[in-house]
């Protein structure tokens, strides 16, 4: 299922982001391109409103795209433009608490989560991924230890020196 996200809309939902924040878009970015990657196949599309501060383009990818409305206050136009573009809406289900975005959204038969609920199962799915390793990870951590620096031998030591041509160097000193 692929998901239409009202940016800001989710942003206060979200405990430890505020729209003061400078960065708090991608930051928001960030916890939904860990979700997507989870969920494969999932594309999330999320609308801002107006500004994008120039970093529009780094903010796409991971399975997320990312828009800013032309104007500040455009973000809801732009999101039902987009839901009445919709072409499967089974296939999609989009995220606001705002009447108008969420009217439009349940007319054309696309399901519906509030920003509150999707914010509880954003932080809920990240924290799960967080805390619990999974068996890759913990297959890297037998690796690493492995792989841990060791010190050299003084015979290893004069190899490299004599690899890299640095013994020269050290008899000039």
């Amino acid at each position: 299922m692929h998901i239409l996200v009202d940016g800001h809309n989710l942003i206060g939902q979200i405990p430890h982001l505020s729209l003061d924040m400078p960065d708090d878009e991608m930051q928001l970015v960030m916890l939904l391109r860990r979700y997507a990657t989870r969920k494969r196949g999932r594309r999330v599309v999320v609308v801002f409103d107006g500004g994008g501060y120039g970093h529009t383009g780094t903010m796409n990818g991971y399975g997320v795209e990312c828009h800013f409305a032309r104007k500040p206050d455009d973000a809801d136009k732009e999101l039902i433009r987009r839901i009445r573009a919709i072409k499967r809406p089974g296939a999609w289900q989009v995220v606001s608490s705002d009447r108008a975005v969420v009217g439009e959204a349940r007319a054309r038969k696309i399901a519906v989560v509030s920003s509150a609920e999707f914010g509880r199962r954003l932080l809920t799915s990240n924290e799960s991924s967080q805390d619990a390793p999974a068996a890759k990870d913990r297959g890297k951590e037998k690796d690493r230890e492995k792989h841990k620096d060791r010190t050299l031998t003084p015979r290893e030591i004069e190899e490299w020196l004599r690899l890299f041509g640095a013994e020269d160097e050290l008899d000039d000193t």
